[in-house]
């Protein structure tokens, strides 16, 4: 079996059988297929696409089987992850997992980091003093046994395949491709062991995908793909036009990820939270909840109004090397050298506040990553003064920006103003949630 061959074929349209799926992942995987040859590859997969039936499912198990696939099998009950597309101001994770784990779904993740514009767990989670996310396989199934959850980054044997691919797709502008994103998704956390998962597959100008319509094509091809390798799935297309919460960073996102589970947080987190807590419940079997989403909802409410998730989130701090005291006292978190304001230079209703130039801000402040091997500031990041549709006056406060030095607070306020648009007149409200796909 030639790559040559795999790859004119491709090229021309062709079908290509599991067996040759699998001999090109093995090339990726082991070296034996040059870089210009598996990026020739990729670019006629841009192009010409992957049949949904006969090619996908095929190409996900090769790469899923490219490492090592977890068994937690013996571990009692369903396990359901949930993954987002990324976004500003996403931390939705950190509340999520705790409150899902105590409701009885066990909750097996395995996050990223940041890279351009979005945020990434692993940051938010790292800026907890000594939290380690890096574990074992054996400590990670301990926990997600004990504590019905664990948080980890990606070990070198998950999805090594993935890794390969995605540095040359990366490198050769074939990044957009439906059948890639969703594979590259899909075969790292399938890895996982999971029986089930949750999308949240983020829709406007801080998200990937900046169109409905480009949103639904991804996420019905997951859902499907995950349906046909035998998991249950179910994704939901959030809005991502305007940051999620107030607080863009690290170690602010994790502060406003415990006020969320001790039962406040902003109105959108919240209830982002228990949309898709609810689906991991229901897709998960939960004790009690009987496939009544209603029920579902309810059961999450209580976790969080009677502290029992909050309680869990600071068990798995503990278990993960951190300071768990933070749950209890919030400036026990990485503090920002430099602290700014940054007001109003006119008077009107705040219109715009353009979710990736704020993810952008964030970069500059030094909260977020350029490239891959940039370090981040924990401390960095800013807070929403005044969210879309807020009346302004000149000189209001719009956000406090967290940098370590002033270099930092100029470009960040100046990415920030870039994205602020007043204007006259009230502003529609948009929905959190514009669509479901099972």
């Amino acid at each position: 079996m030639r790559a040559y061959d795999l790859i004119r074929k491709k090229r021309d349209g062709g079908t290509l059988s599991p067996q040759e799926l699998q001999h090109l992942v093995w090339g990726a995987t082991s070296g034996g297929i040059a870089d210009e040859q598996l990026s020739a590859f990729l670019m006629a997969v841009f192009f010409r696409g992957m049949d949904p039936v006969h090619e996908l499912p095929a190409w996900l198990d090769a790469m899923l089987h490219s490492g090592q696939v977890l068994d937690l099998s013996g571990i009692p009950g369903r396990k359901v992850d949930k993954h987002s597309t990324g976004g500003v101001g996403d931390k939705i994770s950190l509340p999520l997992a705790p409150l899902v784990a105590v409701c009885g779904v066990k909750v097996p993740m395995v996050s990223g980091r940041g890279l351009g514009h979005t945020g990434g767990t692993l940051d938010k989670l790292e800026s907890i003093p000594g939290f380690s996310t890096q574990l074992s396989i054996a400590r990670f199934a301990e926990l997600v046994n004990r504590l019905g959850l664990c948080l980890i980054g990606q070990t070198a044997e998950i999805a090594p395949a993935d890794r390969k691919l995605y540095a040359l797709r990366d490198a050769t502008a074939t990044v957009e491709s439906v059948p890639l994103i969703a594979s590259s998704i899909l075969s790292k956390k399938l890895a996982e062991g999971i029986d089930g998962l949750v999308l949240d597959v983020k829709v406007g100008r801080g998200a990937f995908m900046k169109t409905l319509a480009d949103a639904q094509v991804l996420a019905r091809t997951m859902v499907d793909l995950c349906k046909a390798v035998g998991r249950g799935c179910v994704a939901l297309l959030t809005d991502m036009d305007v940051p999620l919460g107030r607080a863009v960073g690290n170690a602010v996102e994790v502060a406003e990820s415990i006020e969320v589970l001790r039962g406040g947080g902003p109105d959108d987190v919240r209830e982002l939270t228990l949309q898709l807590g609810a689906e991991m419940l229901l897709l998960g079997g939960a004790p009690g909840v009987e496939g009544d989403p209603k029920l579902a909802r309810l059961r999450l409410e209580t976790a969080l109004a009677n502290g029992s998730a909050l309680k869990r989130f600071g068990e798995l701090i503990d278990a993960q090397g951190g300071d768990a005291r933070v749950i209890d006292d919030l400036s026990r978190l990485p503090k920002p050298k430099k602290v700014r304001e940054v007001r109003a230079k006119g008077s009107g209703t705040l219109v715009e506040l353009d979710a990736e130039l704020v993810g952008l801000a964030s970069v500059d402040l030094g909260a977020g990553r350029a490239r891959k091997e940039d370090p981040v500031d924990h401390a960095a990041g800013l807070l929403l003064r005044m969210r879309v549709g807020d009346a302004v006056r000149a000189g209001d406060v719009l956000a406090e920006l967290h940098a370590a030095d002033e270099a930092k607070l100029d470009a960040g306020e100046a990415r920030f103003l870039s994205a602020v648009k007043l204007g006259d007149g009230p502003v529609l409200p948009r929905p959190l949630i514009l669509d479901r796909l099972s």
